[in-house]
């Protein structure tokens, strides 16, 4: 393997950037750990640049398999010294392994375009680890794809990337799109839109789940704005106990889109 160790290599500062600049079509992925770089193999994405730590070199590691894994595959492979890879990783505590992944860009199109599109928008959704896991949930209970809009965190950060656990990895993605625009797509491609509301909506299992669908959800505590509720075809409220104002959006969505998946399988 090729080793760096100046913290003035160019690719040191290519990770840098891409870390402090997420790519906003999702284009290039900054991964951080050993299951994400593992998940973008799995996946069949393509790798710009893959780093492994020297000290992971030293003995069997899981870095370190898999650094010589994707080395046997053709796929070229930097040890960093410990000092360097200490910049490679925006982590607090480095993994032992990053990389920046190419991933095929999506459209709005091909968000709608499925005859069954289930689509999760998630609007002004603020915190990347909420945007992530909110993904994954969304991945995991049968979501086609997904708009990130409004004011939300980008999905395509290495902070939701890893939030997700890899599902951004593989899930259609658009993002940077405002509200207004995300919505007009949808109706243009007859999707019916289904608001998640704190009070006032249908039970998520008497909703009409059928069909070309999106689940709107809005951000942590505001929610949905009014006007976002009144241009949905219906909207949908989760019973909970006395005493208890809201959810965690990610909470919320995972409800909600496994309420759908009953109805859908």
């Amino acid at each position: 393997m090729r080793l760096i160790s100046s913290r003035q290599n160019p690719i040191v500062a290519a990770f840098r950037t891409l870390a402090d600049q997420p790519d906003p079509t999702g284009t290039r992925l900054l991964l951080d750990g050993a299951h994400l770089v593992n998940d973008a193999r799995s996946s069949g994405l393509q790798f710009e640049t893959v780093a492994v730590a020297a000290s992971r070199l030293t003995s069997p590691t899981e870095e370190g398999q898999l650094a010589e894994r994707l080395e046997r595959e053709g796929i070229e492979v930097i040890e960093a010294s410990d000092s360097v890879f200490d910049v490679l990783s925006p982590v607090k505590t480095p993994s032992g392994i990053v990389a920046i992944a190419e991933r095929k860009a999506m459209t709005a199109t091909d968000i709608c375009a499925q005859p069954s599109a289930f689509i999760l928008t998630a609007i002004d959704v603020q915190e990347p680890g909420n945007v992530g896991a909110l993904l994954r949930a969304a991945e995991a209970g049968g979501i086609t794809g997904a708009f990130v809009c409004g004011a939300s965190a980008n999905p395509f950060s290495w902070k939701a990337v890893r939030g997700s656990m890899g599902s951004v990895l593989r899930l259609p993605i658009v993002a940077g799109m405002t509200t207004h625009q995300v919505m007009k797509t949808m109706r243009a491609s007859g999707v019916r839109l289904i608001g998640a509301a704190p009070r006032g909506g249908d039970d998520p299992d008497t909703v009409n789940w059928q069909g070309k669908v999106a689940l709107l959800l809005g951000g942590e505590g505001p929610g949905l704005t009014d006007e976002a509720i009144a241009q949905c075809d219906a909207r949908v409220t989760i019973p909970m106990a006395g005493g208890v104002e809201s959810l965690n959006v990610a909470v919320a969505g995972a409800i909600l889109v496994y309420s759908a998946r009953r109805q859908r399988a």
